[in-house]
C-alpha cells in the first residue's frame, strides 16, 4: 500500500518518507527532495535515485519503481541494466572522444612508428578531450572548439594549432563514418579565435663561419664534446646521434635505421650518412664509451637525453643550440658550394618534391654528399675550407 499523497510531498518535514514497495522520498532541509528506491537482489541490499523532487512527480516515481520492482522479480539489478543501457545510447551518439580514438587507429599507417609515441594523439588528449570528448560528434560547434582552445591559443601557439589541426582530421573522419557533422567547423572556430599573436621563431642556429671556433673548444674527448662533434660534421638531429650504434656503422657509411629519421611526409626510411675522416676519427674516439652496442651511453642506462648537448652550450653562453648547426650547414652549402638545390637537402635529409618525382628518381646522392661533407667537416676543423664546385659528375 501506498502511504505518500501528493500534498504530503509538497509539505513534508526534512527527512526519509516511505510511500512503500520501496519507494522513498528523502526530503532536504532546503524544501528540495529526491526519490529513493531501495531493493534486494542476489541477497544484496541496493539504493537507485530516480531522480530530484520537482523533476519527477509522486505519480512518475511509482511507474518507474514499479517497471524496477519487475525488474528485480526476473532477477535484473536495476542499477546495472541502467548503467549497460547510458554505455549503449554513448555508442550511439557517436562521442567525440570515441570518434577520435577511431580516427587515430585508422591513421596510424601514417605516422612514424604507428603512432606508439603518442605525439600526434597528445594535442587531443590534453587540451581537447577533457572538455569535449563525452560530446556527441555532431553536436560539436565552433563556439565549443573556441572556448576550448581560447586558453592556449596565444600562449602555446604551436600546440593549439596542432590540436586544431588534429580535430579537424577527426571531424573529416566523422564525415567518412557517414555522420553529420560540419565540415567547416574548425575552420570557423580559428576564424573566432583570430590571428595567433605569438609567432613562431627558429630555433637559434651558429653561424657557419663561427662553427670551426665553436667545435675547437670540444676537443676533450668526453661523450657530450663528442657527441656535439659528430652531430656538427654529419648535420642530422640529435635523435640519431644519441641513439647511434656500432652495428649500424659499416666502414665510413652510417646506415641510420628509420625508426630514429623524422619524415614530414609518408614513412621514415633508413638513411644513410657517408663518414667523413674526421667523422670516422670521432666515432673511434668514442668507443671506449660503448655500452651495449650504444657510442652515446647515460651515465646511468639509456642514451644522453635530448638536452645533454643543448645545456652544454647554455652553459657556454651560447644563444645557438644543437639542432642549429643544421641551418649552420645548410646556409654554408649554399654560399660556399654550388651544390644543386636537392643534393643538398638530400645532406640534411629533406625530402624534396613530389612522390611521383621520388619513385623515378633511384638514388640517395651519397657520392655528392661524402663530397660535401669531407669539405665541411675541413671547414669545422680549419682544413682547407674553400669554396667547392659540386656539379652533375661529381
Amino acid at each position: 500500500m501506498t502511504k505518500l499523497t501528493a500534498l504530503f510531498v509538497k509539505s513534508a518535514p526534512a527527512g526519509k518518507h516511505e510511500d512503500g514497495n520501496g519507494l522513498r522520498l528523502i526530503k532536504r532541509k532546503d524544501g528540495g527532495g529526491q526519490w529513493v528506491f531501495r531493493f534486494t537482489i542476489h541477497g544484496r541490499r541496493r539504493e537507485m535515485g530516480l531522480g530530484g523532487l520537482y523533476a519527477v512527480s509522486l505519480k512518475d516515481a511509482r511507474e518507474i519503481a514499479a517497471g524496477l520492482r519487475a525488474d528485480v522479480a526476473r532477477g535484473i539489478d536495476p542499477i546495472k541494466k541502467r548503467a549497460q543501457e547510458q554505455r549503449d545510447a554513448e555508442r550511439s551518439m557517436h562521442l567525440l572522444k570515441d570518434v577520435a580514438i577511431d580516427a587515430f587507429e585508422s591513421l596510424k599507417a601514417e605516422l612514424k612508428g604507428d603512432g606508439k609515441a603518442g605525439r600526434w594523439f597528445s594535442p587531443l588528449e590534453l587540451h581537447v578531450l577533457p572538455k569535449l570528448g563525452g560530446l556527441p560528434i555532431t553536436e560539436l560547434d565552433q563556439q565549443d572548439i573556441r572556448t576550448t582552445l581560447e586558453p592556449i591559443w596565444h600562449s602555446k601557439s604551436a600546440t593549439a594549432k596542432k590540436a586544431a589541426d588534429r580535430l579537424n582530421r577527426v571531424i573529416a573522419h566523422a564525415a567518412a563514418l557517414g555522420l553529420d557533422v560540419d565540415l567547416q567547423v574548425v575552420p570557423k572556430a580559428k576564424a573566432l579565435l583570430g590571428r595567433q599573436r605569438h609567432e613562431v621563431t627558429s630555433i637559434p642556429s651558429m653561424p657557419w663561419s663561427e662553427v670551426p671556433a665553436f667545435y675547437a673548444t670540444l676537443e676533450e674527448p668526453t661523450i657530450t664534446h663528442l657527441a656535439l662533434r659528430l652531430l656538427i660534421l654529419t648535420g642530422l638531429r640529435s635523435k640519431p646521434i644519441r641513439f647511434a650504434r656500432l652495428d649500424e656503422i659499416e666502414g665510413d657509411v652510417w646506415t641510420i635505421p628509420a625508426d630514429n629519421m623524422k619524415a614530414r611526409v609518408g614513412k621514415a626510411q633508413d638513411f644513410r650518412v657517408p663518414l667523413s675522416e674526421e667523422a670516422q676519427r670521432v666515432i673511434q674516439l668514442a668507443l671506449p664509451y660503448e655500452r651495449d652496442g650504444y657510442l652515446f651511453p647515460s651515465a646511468r642506462r639509456g642514451v644522453i637525453s635530448d638536452a645533454t648537448m643543448a645545456r652544454h652550450m647554455e652553459r657556454k653562453g651560447l644563444q645557438a643550440r644543437p639542432h642549429g648547426f643544421r641551418s649552420s650547414l645548410r646556409t654554408w652549402l649554399a654560399e660556399k658550394t654550388t651544390a644543386p638545390h636537392e643534393v643538398a637537402e638530400a645532406v640534411l635529409a629533406h625530402i624534396t618534391d613530389s612522390k611521383v618525382v621520388r619513385t623515378y628518381r633511384q638514388t640517395d646522392y651519397i657520392d655528392h654528399r661524402r663530397v660535401l661533407l669531407e669539405r665541411w667537416a675541413r671547414h669545422c676543423c680549419q682544413k682547407n675550407a674553400d669554396v667547392i664546385e659540386i656539379g652533375a659528375r661529381t
